[in-house]
């Protein structure tokens, strides 16, 4: 097939195309870019060859190229492409000057290509330069040995490895795909080799039609009526007023990023039929580095190594040796020599590093875009989460700071902690049976000043907002998802669109059925044996969580046995503090305990998920998410439950205490309260657990990195080392990919709000720890770690409900915690029933005058057979030794245990409906994006047709047959 010659002039006499009937006013400028493309001053063909040839490009220009405007040419510009089967192969890039490409994918002399243009304004030519040079370094990456072909993705293996077999079948299986191979030996390490893999732009088409992949075809026009109008007019007087005002130092420069012109066009499902409706400016640009490694490895995921059906996959390969790694080579190195403010970014890692992974930058806003582009969609979820995330902990941890001074600015004024602290003649029985003595209740001064500061009149005040802040945060991240999903062009990506996971596909080929959504035969799982495994592996999920259960017996016991000890210990500090000893080393060791089973999950977690044979990638992280969160969630939690709602409930009185296994006196609360127990081990755990994962995720990568480019430099000498060889170098990222991240702030979350009434700075310290976490994993994903596989996802997966149920448990535990675990429900029946205000007599007097000696009973130490005589208190609402029935409930325990009901079920209501009620004001996508995106799919309609339209007019009059301006 030849290419015509036309020149400017034939083609600008041509009757221009008239709009359908179906067309809108604001279709014009798409009518007017489709014209412009029938202005071209130049055309192309294209030969098609086998796809590892490359493709002959040349370019024929025309007499008048330089009668067209700079800036024309610049937006009208476009490469279209087709096959030998389906239409005329044409470019036009705006050259006067004659351009032959021997290559596929040749580097383009992009000096020759500008200083062909007239440039009217040098000041503003330069601007643009530095733009549009960004893009395209930013574009690149590592290239074959012939300097023109790009790095796709990168196998490693060993030479000495036998199974060389495998790995030749494969790769002869790659090449046979359409995909390019070259190898390449180790600098460092003889014995490591690595495989170049380059994919063709015509392989990349095929799969990018197979894969429905969205490409842009139009440049975006938006449809305004009065009101919107009227908007942006009070749109644009704020921004003038802002522009007033001093920058906020959190804004990033966005002069310093490339332009992402894919978020200004309409887009659609990638078609080799249509390729003449796509916006192709550049091959080498128009599918971005993340497009072409997520096509690489799906072709790596589906092609054979051995004859048999399961002998399929990159992932069976490293799991038996064959490979030793596969992953795409990031773009460069991280840093330069040069500023990046004088000389630009290097690449787009280096643009990364400078502008978002520096620790200098805690305080800046992170650049998502870039971040999507670099990364993909999903790991681009994530980060905006967790910023979302941190900036919604701000309110919440100044409104937990408040309430923690206001318990300290008023804990001297405590009415409950002077009448403890001057108690010095009231005597407490003994908290344990032999190395215990009497205790004067003054001696608990302070305990019962650092409860004040967890548990004051500001504790049902914040637990309530904390609820409402849980649903705000949620309803508003949904709201930002879906601006997020519409910019990133994922409004129309589904679940249906992924593919199925090469082990279901393995395991299922012999049982098929048609798939309602594509009419197409696929594997399927009968549902018998799909019960049979999810019962399976939820006995193995009940028999983990039971070992969770008996890990903390078994700490409780510790706490029985070791209570006696610490009491008779003979360091005077512990043997006064002995309460304060137990619980500090039976929470140390209940950390420690926990970091060893959750080392036993994972694995088990990870082998009942595959037991299951999810049908997709996203079906298998959501069940392993789920796995994981329930293991560590109750592996966590557990004994927090244990010292709010057990400890201390059950011990019976002075002469009749219960004990375990008629052996350890069960342990009592201290006089003061459990809230203080509760509080240290809370504290403690969520301290050292940060501590922990933040020298997991970086400390332990920093280390293992630092050794491999100690190894190197001890190995070779002033040699220059290749990206891909660096990559290797580094650590890959985590084999379950982003869940350990989301489940560690995840598990932080419930930590915020769950036992929030008892742990008011647990938002502020979530919100310091998040700020590291956000530079700390940014550092890691960027200079740590090897290059992730972009992958694609509209939300953050089943983290979503996980984050809704536990802001439910929140609710309910928060109500448990102020009524059972706090003294605000006794100190609250005590005001209005029993105190000096009950009946109104001195309205002057503190209604809680008395409330300590009301609140403890008295026992008789002459019953406990140790030679003593005299009363002690205990702290219960029982009848005297001297009334009619000893040690019985009196009337003020049933009252306060009515009342405890009562504020349960008030306070669950209140904050439940609250919570419904703010849901529904929230909708979850904005009403004006909502109308935008049903306009603009009624747009891209119109578009595809216009677009359809002026291509069959073209072909007409190529072949001389006349033109209809509507369809025939």
């Amino acid at each position: 097939m030849k290419c015509m010659n036309i020149s400017k002039s034939e083609i600008t006499k041509e009757t221009s195309l008239k709009p359908s009937r179906r067309s809108l006013p604001c279709l014009a400028q798409s009518y007017a870019y489709s014209k412009s493309l029938s202005q071209s001053t130049s055309l192309f063909q294209s030969t098609e060859s086998e796809s590892q040839a490359p493709t002959s490009i040349t370019l024929i220009s025309t007499d008048k190229a330089e009668q067209v405007n700079t800036e024309e040419n610049k937006n009208d510009s476009v490469l279209r492409c087709s096959f030998a089967d389906l239409s005329d192969f044409c470019l036009a890039l705006g050259k006067d000057k004659d351009y032959t490409d021997e290559s596929e994918h040749a580097t383009y002399d992009r000096s020759r290509l500008i200083n062909d243009f007239v440039i009217k304004d040098k000041s503003e030519f330069k601007t643009k330069l530095s733009k549009n040079d960004m893009n395209y370094i930013a574009s690149s990456g590592p290239l074959f040995k012939d300097g023109k072909k790009r790095i796709d993705y990168i196998l490693v293996y060993r030479k000495t490895n036998i199974q060389y077999d495998k790995r030749n079948t494969f790769e002869k299986n790659l090449r046979a795909e359409g995909l390019m191979l070259e190898k390449e030996p180790a600098i460092a390490s003889p014995d490591i080799m690595f495989i170049k893999i380059h994919i063709p732009w015509d392989t990349l088409c095929k799969y990018a039609e197979r894969l429905n992949i969205r490409m842009p075809f139009r440049k975006k026009c938006y449809y305004t009526d009065g009101r919107s109008k009227s908007m942006g007019r009070m749109q644009t007087y704020f921004r003038r007023i802002k522009n007033w005002m001093a920058q906020n130092p959190m804004v990033l420069d966005k002069s310093a990023f490339p332009d992402l012109e894919e978020s200004d066009c309409y887009t659609g499902p990638f078609s080799r039929a249509r390729i003449h409706h796509f916006i192709i400016n550049n091959k080498d640009t128009f599918f971005s580095n993340a497009t072409r490694s997520r096509i690489v490895y799906h072709m790596l995921e589906r092609t054979k190594y051995e004859n048999g059906i399961s002998k399929v996959g990159i992932r069976k390969l490293i799991n038996n040796g064959s490979y030793i790694a596969a992953f795409p080579p990031h773009e460069g190195a991280y840093k330069s020599s040069q500023p990046i403010k004088t000389h630009g970014p290097q690449n787009n890692r280096h643009l990364l590093y400078e502008r978002w992974a520096r620790w200098g930058m805690w305080y800046k806003h992170q650049p998502l875009d870039l971040i999507r582009l670099y990364f993909g969609e999903k790991i681009g979820l994530y980060f905006a989460w967790l910023g979302w995330y941190t900036g919604m902990l701000i309110p919440a941890a100044i409104v937990g700071l408040c309430v923690f001074f206001y318990g300290l600015f008023t804990m001297n004024n405590s009415q409950v902690s002077q009448e403890i602290c001057k108690a010095t003649e009231v005597f407490m029985c003994p908290l344990c049976d032999k190395n215990c003595s009497l205790q004067r209740l003054n001696d608990s001064c302070i305990y019962a000043k650092v409860t004040y500061l967890f548990d004051n009149g500001g504790t049902v005040f914040f637990a309530i907002f904390m609820a409402i802040w849980a649903t705000v945060f949620l309803e508003f991240w949904k709201r930002r998802r879906s601006i997020l999903t519409y910019t990133w062009d994922l409004i129309e990506w589904e679940e249906e669109e992924e593919t199925l996971r090469p082990q279901f596909e393995a395991k299922y080929y012999k049982m098929e059925i048609v798939n309602p959504i594509t009419g197409k035969p696929e594997p399927h799982q009968p549902s018998s044996d799909k019960v049979t495994r999810l019962l399976v592996s939820v006995s193995g999920i009940f028999f983990m969580i039971s070992l969770v259960i008996t890990a903390v017996f078994g700490v409780v016991v510790y706490r029985l046995v070791v209570m006696e000890q610490f009491a008779s210990f003979k360091w005077n500090f512990i043997k006064q503090y002995w309460q304060f000893a137990t619980s500090a080393a039976a929470v140390c060791i209940n950390f420690i305990i926990i970091m060893l089973l959750n080392l036993a999950y994972e694995k088990i977690a990870y082998l009942l998920t595959n037991l299951e044979y999810p049908r997709t990638e996203s079906e298998w992280e959501n069940s392993f998410a789920l796995k994981m969160f329930l293991f560590q969630f109750v592996n966590l939690n557990s004994s927090i439950f244990y010292i709010a709602f057990f400890l201390g409930r059950f011990v019976g009185h002075p002469g009749k205490y219960n004990k375990l296994f008629d052996r350890w006196r069960l342990e009592e609360c201290h006089p003061s309260g459990c809230l203080i127990d509760l509080c240290l081990q809370m504290g403690v755990i969520m301290f050292l657990k940060q501590i922990w994962n933040n020298f997991m995720e970086l400390g332990y990568p920093l280390i293992q990195n630092w050794w491999s480019r100690h190894k190197i430099k001890r190995g070779i000498h002033d040699a220059s080392i290749p990206q891909w060889e660096n990559d290797w170098n580094l650590q890959p990222m985590n084999l379950h990919g982003l869940m350990d991240e989301y489940l560690e702030m995840v598990l932080q979350f419930g930590f915020t709000t769950i036992f929030v009434a008892a742990f008011p700075l647990a938002p502020l310290l979530a919100l310091l720890n998040n700020i590291i976490e956000i530079r700390l994993d940014a550092y890691k994903f960027v200079t740590q770690w090897r290059r992730p596989l972009p992958a694609r996802a509209t939300d953050i997966g089943i983290w979503l409900g996980i984050l809704e149920g536990i802001g439910i448990l929140a609710v309910i535990t928060n109500a448990f915690v102020i009524a059972i675990t706090s003294d605000y429900i006794p100190r609250f029946v005590y005001e209005y029933k029993y105190g000096p205000c009950a009946n109104h007599v001195e309205p002057s007097e503190n209604c809680l005058k008395g409330y300590v000696n009301n609140s403890l009973s008295f026992f008789d130490l002459s019953e406990l057979g140790m030679g003593k005589s005299g009363y002690c208190r205990y702290r219960d609402y029982r009848g005297p030794p001297w009334s009619s029935k000893p040690y019985e409930f009196t009337l003020q325990y049933w009252h306060i245990l009515a009342a405890r009901l009562a504020f349960i079920i008030v306070f669950e209501h209140l904050v439940f409906g609250i919570k419904s009620f703010i849901a529904y004001l929230i909708p979850d996508v904005p009403k004006g994006l909502h109308d935008r995106i049903r306009r603009e799919k009624y747009l891209v309609q119109e578009m595809m047709y216009e677009a359809e339209l002026e291509h069959l007019q073209q072909q007409r009059r190529k072949s001389g047959q006349p033109v209809h301006h509507e369809w025939p």
